[in-house]
């Protein structure tokens, strides 16, 4: 009985680090050196609501050690260490305990309605995926970090959309991962 939740969590901690990569493709480029508006914020915060916190974060370690490995799964098509250290590198860093926050900010509750896989989606998908990123954005772009996160206003209404997204997928997802 172990073995099957065992190999149902790889399925799903795979499957989502898949469905991370394919949005990494669904990126709308920005002028000025910006990163390219993606859909990969929107996998993980699916990864930490669906998978819960541990889960979710091996998802997304997955995801970011595919790039590692050159497989072209970051943002059109990229990957390797050189994009990890670059500009946009501190947002992937940052989706492994982005996807961990939340998790474990909805994993308790089974039954968690819109506003709270919402709430879970802004903290976790967008504020903590965002501290790294602007961080590591200031640093190589050697820009103060005040001045990073101006740089990243324009990504805010699409980041809405992906939480609203997110949640509403999630609140309809969740209950039948669940009874499995």
């Amino acid at each position: 009985m172990k073995q099957k939740f065992f190999i149902r969590e790889l399925v799903y901690i795979a499957f989502l680090a898949a469905i991370t990569s394919l949005l990494a493709y669904l990126a709308i480029p920005l002028p000025a050196g910006l990163p390219p508006v993606t859909g990969q914020s929107l996998g993980v915060m699916l990864a930490g609501l669906l998978l819960g916190a541990r889960n979710g974060a091996i998802s997304q370690m997955v995801y970011l050690l595919l790039g590692v490995l050159g497989l072209p799964v970051y943002a059109n098509g990229t990957a390797g260490v050189g994009v990890l250290a670059g500009p946009t590198g501190g947002f992937i860093w940052g989706f492994v305990l982005g996807a961990y926050v939340c998790g474990k900010l909805t994993e308790k509750n089974s039954r968690a309605t819109f506003l709270p896989l919402a709430g879970a989606a802004v903290l976790g998908g967008v504020v903590v995926v965002y501290i790294p990123g602007v961080l590591q954005l200031a640093s190589v772009t050697a820009v103060t970090p005040p001045e990073a996160m101006v740089m990243m206003l324009p990504f805010l209404p699409g980041d809405l959309i992906k939480v609203l997204l997110a949640a509403a997928l999630a609140q309809k997802i969740r209950p039948v991962i669940k009874k499995r």
